[in-house]
């Protein structure tokens, strides 16, 4: 399969607000993921489709973790507010997160199971302070036994600000 020759989207789930980031807590006006998913768009072309829960998650970090750990033991799958109309059109979806406690946030499971990703590639990209993509590509594959999964790209939120380079390497490498 030819990466170029199929119509992306890029569909991420990010955390404005309060983030942890090198070992302190700054404030940003989008959220580090965010910030990937509109270099990916700029190199790419893609479509952006930002998960977005019904019930949007606190301005505070400490809060926010709280949260996400309370619907990760829950096994919670948080409504979503906006849905993709024409997901058929789409062979590559760039599904981008924050690492929270190991995976990804329970948005994007929610939005990894609302369609059916049979025969489409999805190329996993997150943000974290220390832990990569965690278990999080072997969350994807569980939800999505019938899409291709490539390898994907964890980059560490200090450092999205510079990731132009990592990020057009990465997809070089992709194809």
């Amino acid at each position: 399969m030819n990466l170029k020759e199929e119509k992306s989207l890029i569909a991420y789930f990010s955390h404005a607000g309060n983030n942890y980031i090198g070992g302190k807590i700054v404030n940003l006006p989008i959220g580090n993921t965010e910030v990937l998913a509109n270099m990916i768009q700029e190199i790419t072309g893609a479509d952006l489709f930002h998960i977005d829960p019904v019930n949007p998650y606190p301005e505070d970090y400490t809060e926010t973790i709280e949260v996400a750990q309370k619907e990760l033991q829950e096994d919670a799958r948080p409504e979503i507010s906006n849905h993709v109309e024409n997901m058929d059109d789409y062979g590559v979806i760039f599904l981008g997160y924050p690492n929270w406690w190991g995976t990804m946030p329970l948005p994007v499971f929610t939005f990894l199971e609302e369609y059916d990703f049979s025969g489409k590639t999805i190329i996993p990209f997150c943000t974290h302070e220390g832990s990569g993509l965690g278990h999080s590509a072997k969350d994807i594959a569980k939800l999505c036994p019938k899409a291709t999964i490539l390898d994907g790209l964890a980059l560490h939120g200090a450092r999205v600000s510079d990731a132009k380079n990592n990020l057009t390497n990465w997809l070089s490498k992709l194809g």
